[in-house]
C-alpha cells in the first residue's frame, strides 16, 4: 500500500505528491518535497515563463530527483510556459484550468508525465482518452479553486471509471487520510495545505499562522457566481465576499475584488485582505514542520493504522 504504481511511474519513493499552488510552490518547497521521498510541483499559476524558467532551474539545482510543474491553462501566459517546461524537459506536470489535450503529443514526446487535475468522473475518462498518464481527483475540501464533489465520493468514482491511475486530493493531511485514500482504490494522495505549513515554503508566516490557527469550520468557499469558486480562509476579504454575494454583485464585481489578492496574502502577509487559499484539512494542521518530517510522519501514521486495522 505504500509503494504503488504511482512511485514506478514518477520515479518516487513515496506516491505523495505536493500541490501545485500559486505563489506557494517555488523551488524550495518543492526541492524539499522531493528530496523527502515525494513529488515537488512548481505552481506556474498566472506567471511568465521567465518565472518558471528561474524555478525550474532553481530546482535542478537543489535536487536531483524528480519534481513537477504545475500549469494553470487560463494563465495569459500558457502558452510560452508550455514551451519553457517543454525545452526545460520537465520530468512531470499536472494541470488545471483547463484541457491539456493539445499539449499531449509534445511532452509524450520527450517522455514528461502528464497529470491533470479533475473534479468529476466525466472529465477523468476524457483525459484518458487523451493519453494522460493518470488523474488527480480533487474534492470540494481542498484549497484554493474547487468542484462539487467530496473527495470520499468522487475518488472510487473515478477510480471504478478509469484504468489509469488516480491520486487523491482534498482533506488528506495524516496517515489515517493516506490510508482512506488508498481504500478508495487510489493509488498516490496530492497535498497541498499541509505543505503551506512546511518549514522550506516561503509563504509568509502570517499565511502559514492563518491556517495553523483555523479550525475545523474556518474556511469558506467564495465566488461560486464567477463559474470558477475558491476555498479561503474565513477573514475580512472573505466577509467582503460574502457581502457581494447577499447583494447580488456582477461578476466583475467579484474578479475586481480578488484581483492580485493572493499574492498579498503569500508575500506580503496580508492575513485580513489577502486571499490565503486552504483546504478543510486546516483544522488538523497544527504546526510548521520540515517536508520531510511532514512526509515521514505520514508513512509512519499510515504504517499504525494499517497495523491497527490488522488487529480488528
Amino acid at each position: 500500500m505504500l509503494k504503488t504504481e504511482i512511485c514506478d511511474l514518477l520515479g518516487i519513493e513515496y506516491p505523495i505528491i505536493q500541490g501545485g499552488m500559486a505563489w506557494v510552490a517555488t523551488a524550495e518547497l518543492a526541492a524539499a518535497v522531493s528530496n523527502a521521498g515525494g513529488l515537488g510541483i512548481i505552481g506556474a499559476g498566472n506567471a511568465p515563463a521567465d518565472f518558471v524558467i528561474s524555478e525550474i532551474r532553481k530546482v535542478k539545482k537543489l535536487t536531483d530527483k524528480p519534481f513537477g510543474v504545475n500549469i494553470m491553462l487560463l494563465s495569459p501566459f500558457v502558452e510560452d510556459v508550455i514551451q519553457a517546461v517543454y525545452e526545460e524537459r520537465v520530468p512531470v506536470i499536472t494541470t488545471g484550468a483547463g484541457n491539456p489535450a493539445k499539449y499531449i503529443p509534445m511532452f509524450k514526446e520527450i517522455g514528461t508525465k502528464i497529470i491533470p487535475v479533475v473534479p468529476s468522473v466525466a472529465l477523468a475518462i476524457k483525459m484518458e482518452k487523451y493519453g494522460v498518464d493518470a488523474v488527480i481527483a480533487e474534492g470540494i475540501e481542498s484549497g484554493g479553486h474547487v468542484g462539487e464533489l467530496t473527495t470520499m465520493v468522487l475518488v472510487p468514482q473515478v477510480v471504478d471509471a478509469v484504468k489509469i491511475p488516480v491520486i487523491a486530493a482534498g482533506g488528506i493531511a495524516d496517515g489515517r487520510g493516506f490510508v482512506s485514500a488508498m481504500a478508495l482504490g487510489a493509488k498516490g494522495v496530492q497535498l497541498g495545505t499541509v505543505f503551506v505549513c512546511a518549514e522550506e515554503c516561503t509563504a509568509h508566516d502570517n499565511y502559514k499562522n492563518a491556517i495553523i490557527k483555523a479550525g475545523d469550520r474556518g474556511t469558506i468557499v467564495t465566488g461560486r457566481i464567477t463559474g470558477h469558486p475558491v476555498r479561503i480562509i474565513k477573514n475580512k476579504l472573505a466577509r467582503e465576499f460574502v457581502k457581494l454575494e447577499s447583494n447580488n454583485s456582477t461578476v466583475e464585481e467579484f474578479e475586481k475584488l480578488g484581483l492580485g489578492k493572493l499574492k498579498i496574502a503569500v508575500v506580503d502577509g496580508d492575513a485580513d485582505y489577502g486571499s490565503i487559499m486552504a483546504g478543510q484539512i486546516s483544522g488538523m494542521v497544527n504546526e510548521i514542520r520540515p517536508a520531510r518530517k511532514i512526509i515521514e510522519d505520514i508513512i509512519g501514521g499510515a504504517k499504525a493504522t494499517i497495523n491497527s486495522i490488522k488487529e480488528i
